[in-house]
Formats: structure tokens, C-alpha cells, sequence
């Protein structure tokens, strides 16, 4: 049976492309597109696809929260992120929210359909440069960070570090895709963790366990 993979992406050029360039291989049946998250939720529950190829930046419901959202609802779809974003937070962000693989667009022919087969086999697929970036990721984190801030999820750390960092509500909720509602809920667990008050403790909080730089 022919691998069912479902293209969700918001440029209709890019989305008719990847389709006619799959197409190409004989174990691969596209049974749909989407151009935003909500539609890709809605065709996914009807459509049951092997694999869904998500984009991030898409409308409505972005690909990190409807990547979460298939996780919970449609756990057997596997995501593979088709993106041209290279931030750390996107990839941490999709990774977090499930998803099985992790690729750039302007990989080869032959790792996309590598990384199709492999991620329907129900193993995980990185390309280097992601796997190079977890690498050193993990490497650089102090020993006893885990355990000198437990009770933080690791979004939460990373709108921590955010905020230290300077950035506004409205910015961070940019930054990752979210509402600014969702960020001020965020926020407020975190200073309700952390047993703080204000913005500024949470600034010397991140400064004190090294998780900005002051230069």
C-alpha cells in the first residue's frame, strides 16, 4: 500500500511543486493539501493520512500548534516538518509539539523521500544540520540546569528567556507563533512558579542562573 501523505503548506506554488515532484515515487499517494493549520487539522481527521509534510508560518492555526493538536487528537498521523526555518525555537518548538522528522525545502529529492520512509517506519528523521543543532544544544546546557529549575516546562524556559532577553509580549507571541494571551498566561505561571512578582525578578532570576548573557 502507497505511503498517504497529506501537503500542508500556505503557498499553493510550493504545495502543486512538492506534489508533482512526489509523485514521482511509486510507494507515495498525496491525498490531499491544506493552506493553513485548521484546514490541515480538518483534513487529516477525515482523510486519516500516513504522514502530514507542515509547514510553520502558515494562517490561523500555525504548524507547531496544529502539529500539538494532532498529537492529542490524531496520535497516529505522523509530522514531518517541511520548513525554511532555522531559528531554534521553531525546530525545538515542532519537536516539542511531536512531530517525527524535521527538514529545510531546500533539501534533495532523495532525503525527502528518505525521510518519508524512515518516519513511516515509526522512526524519527533529522537532517544533519538539525541533528548538529540538538547536538550542541544539549552539549552547551549546564549539568544542573534540569535540576536547579524543574518545575519549568521547557516552553516555559524559553519564554523566560525571551522576556530576560528584552522582548515585548506582542514580540514573543510573533516569535513562536502564539497568541498574546497565551504568552500573558505563560508569564504569569511562570512568576507563579518561581514564587516572583514582577518582570524584573524574573530578569535577575535569568541572569543569576545564567541563562542570558550580559554582553
Amino acid at each position: 500500500m502507497p505511503i498517504k501523505i497529506l501537503i500542508a503548506d500556505d503557498h499553493q506554488l510550493f504545495r502543486e511543486g512538492l506534489m508533482t515532484l512526489l509523485s514521482s515515487a511509486l510507494n507515495i499517494e498525496i491525498v490531499a493539501q491544506a493552506e493553513n493549520g485548521k484546514q490541515t487539522i480538518e483534513k487529516a481527521k477525515k482523510l486519516n493520512p500516513d504522514i502530514i509534510l507542515m509547514d510553520i508560518g502558515m494562517p490561523i492555526i500555525n504548524g507547531i500548534e496544529a502539529t500539538g493538536i494532532l498529537q492529542m487528537e490524531a496520535p497516529k498521523i505522523k509530522v514531518i516538518a517541511l520548513t525554511m526555518h532555522s531559528e531554534k525555537h521553531f525546530i525545538k518548538g515542532m519537536l516539542e509539539a511531536g512531530a517525527y522528522g524535521y527538514l529545510f525545502k531546500n533539501c534533495a529529492y532523495d532525503e525527502l523521500i528518505d525521510a518519508i520512509n524512515t518516519v513511516y517506519a515509526g522512526k524519527k528523521y533529522l537532517s544533519d544540520d538539525i541533528t548538529e543543532f540538538i547536538i550542541h544544544d544539549y552539549i552547551g546546557k549546564p549539568k544542573n540546569k534540569q535540576e536547579d529549575d524543574p518545575q519549568l516546562s521547557a516552553r516555559e524556559m524559553e519564554i523566560l528567556k525571551l522576556i530576560a532577553d528584552g522582548k515585548t509580549s506582542r514580540e514573543i507571541s510573533e516569535l513562536l507563533f502564539v497568541s498574546i494571551k497565551t504568552i500573558g498566561t505563560h508569564k504569569q505561571n511562570i512568576l507563579n512558579k518561581l514564587n516572583m512578582n514582577s518582570t524584573a525578578d524574573l530578569v535577575k532570576y535569568a541572569i543569576k542562573k545564567g541563562l542570558i548573557s550580559l554582553w
